[in-house]
């Protein structure tokens, strides 16, 4: 059987969920999810999660596969999914990977991370330098590593600051060798042929389809489910507090934001996502097909 792997991407709410779900019935697929939230139980609403009824359709894998505050990241995420892609070949169904989230689409087409292992106690170092001697110092060290430059590195950036002088301490090696590693990595899903396919809308449409899906997460219960998870420790998982939705969400429960402006809060971050969604599909991804979703039929996605 041939490995190849369907992904179907496309800008947040563009539609993409009920369309995955017709081809996959269609071609007897099952579905990998490529969206950094929907990992996580409990956190339904205000990530559009599937609903039940929708999950029960189609076998999917990689949705409420963590606790809120386990930690998820590329490479866990990868390796996860790998496991679920050759799970599902290997009982012949076909793989349908769908979702928006550029940095884990990106895994089934090429490199995205490294080698390195950093000690939580470095981690913890740093973070404690960065918060007591401020970003200088830390880009200060990163130069003394690297007396060749630092690249293009965002040196105004504290989290990428970070994340480089862990891994050049940790390996004892220089930014621009441990590039070159990384560039010489096979891509995860080397082994897979890779169809890609984007889903796409008229901004205008797109917008009120924006607009109309934030009213129905505060009218299904978001600022509840809010107050529920934080009960949980939301504010524990970074990448979770401060997704779209959310973090909005927190700051009116705190008293940061007046409850008339959270939709109009929400709906404007969102259009701001989608705009760099737009641009990161069009620089980032492989050439690939683009389909109109108030137009496509389902057999006319990966022709």
């Amino acid at each position: 059987m041939s490995r190849t792997l369907h992904v179907l991407t496309g800008c947040t709410a563009v539609g993409k969920t009920e369309l995955a779900l017709r081809w996959a019935e269609a071609n007897g697929a099952e579905i990998v999810s490529c969206d950094s939230l929907l990992f996580y139980r409990g956190a339904d609403i205000g990530t559009a999660k599937p609903a039940p009824a929708e999950l029960a359709r189609v076998p999917h894998h990689l949705i409420d596969s963590c606790g809120l505050t386990e930690r998820m990241d590329v490479t866990h995420y990868v390796t996860k999914a790998r496991v679920a892609v050759d799970d599902i070949m290997r009982r012949g169904r076909k793989v349908l990977v769908t979702g928006g989230s550029g940095f884990y689409l990106k895994a089934f087409f090429a490199p995205v991370a490294d080698e390195v292992a950093v000690p939580a106690g470095l981690r913890t170092e740093l973070r404690a330098r960065l918060e007591q001697a401020g970003l200088a110092a830390l880009v200060a060290e990163l130069g003394r590593l690297n007396p060749a430059g630092l690249g293009a590195l965002d040196v105004q950036n504290p989290r990428r600051v970070l994340r480089a002088l862990e891994r050049c301490r940790a390996s004892g090696r220089t930014l621009a060798a441990l590039q070159a590693d990384f560039d010489a990595q096979p891509a995860p899903f080397a082994d897979c042929t890779v169809k890609l396919c984007e889903l796409v809308r008229e901004p205008a449409e797109l917008d009120q389809r924006i607009a109309q899906r934030v009213a129905a997460m505060l009218a299904a219960g978001l600022v509840a489910e809010v107050r529920g998870l934080l009960a949980q420790g939301l504010k524990d998982n970074p990448s979770a507090a401060g997704a779209i939705g959310y973090r909005e969400t927190i700051d009116f429960i705190e008293g940061r934001l007046p409850e008339p402006e959270l939709a109009a809060a929400i709906v404007k971050n969102t259009r701001a996502l989608v705009k760099k969604q737009r641009t990161w599909f069009k620089t980032q991804l492989p050439e690939h097909r683009q389909v109109a979703a108030a137009t496509v039929q389902v057999g006319d996605l990966f022709v």
